[in-house]
């Protein structure tokens, strides 16, 4: 496949875990049968952990107003297992995307826990996501990169639960090759000032974050920023989320 140099990620024996995130618009006119529909069927369907799905609300950008429902993390070898029979399918049809537009979007993201820093347990609230484009063939490079960022944050912000999530059916066209996530409780911590540059030359040396910049614009081009709230009572699982599941 020609678009697979733009990551260019070696893949190990080993099992990793993705995250299925579906993007869904419910019809304005009915979002209280929208989320009645998803709310029974995420309970009735997708309330373990290997099949556990929760649901965010968009608070931005183009996708303001929209679901995001995400089911994970599990190995590609479970999906051979999910929920498909026992009306499941039926149910997800009839009562949940019978009252969106037709509208939506699916990604597949690989976690990187090597990449990640997840400190201590939490309960999934608020989250800051960050997408980045990644250039061809500067896959490996934004890696190095994130490396760098992620000594910078074990050593300057050991209490940020933040997870690096890499997009495993890449789109040359829709520029959401790298997500970082943020997890945070209040909104205060958005109006904070994390001064990371400083940060990040105590850890680096005096003047690397300048080359950091440098070099991070030779590897990507571009950012797009969502806000997502979770929605529990939309959700199939417990929102609080254990450090062992993210190491």
């Amino acid at each position: 496949m020609l678009v697979l140099p733009l990551l260019a990620i070696a893949q190990t024996t080993s099992e990793y875990v993705v995250f299925e995130n579906v993007v869904l618009t419910a019809n304005p006119t009915e979002i209280k049968q929208f989320e009645e529909g998803m709310a029974a069927h995420n309970k009735k369907y997708h309330s373990d952990n290997e099949f556990g799905a929760r649901v965010h609300l968009i608070g931005n950008g183009a996708n303001v107003g929209k679901y995001m429902w995400v089911m994970g993390p599990l190995p590609w070898s479970a999906f051979d297992n999910r929920p498909a029979g026992d009306g499941h399918d039926y149910d997800w049809n009839n009562n949940v995307l019978a009252y969106t537009t037709g509208e939506a979007n699916l990604i597949y993201w690989k976690y990187k826990a090597d990449l990640s820093n997840f400190s201590k347990d939490f309960t999934v609230k608020n989250l800051l996501v960050d997408f980045y484009n990644v250039k061809r063939f500067k896959g490996a490079q934004t890696m190095e990169l994130l490396k760098n960022i992620k000594e910078v944050m074990v050593e300057k912000f050991p209490n940020e639960n933040y997870g690096i999530y890499i997009n495993e059916f890449p789109s040359t066209t829709e520029g959401r090759d790298v997500a970082f996530i943020s997890f945070f409780q209040k909104s205060a911590w958005l109006g904070e000032d994390p001064d990371f540059s400083k940060k990040y030359n105590e850890v680096h040396g005096e003047g690397s974050f300048k080359t950091f910049l440098k070099d991070w614009e030779d590897a990507t081009e571009g950012v797009e920023t969502e806000l997502w709230i979770n929605q529990p009572k939309l959700g199939g699982i417990v929102d609080r989320v254990e450090v062992k599941t993210r190491q």
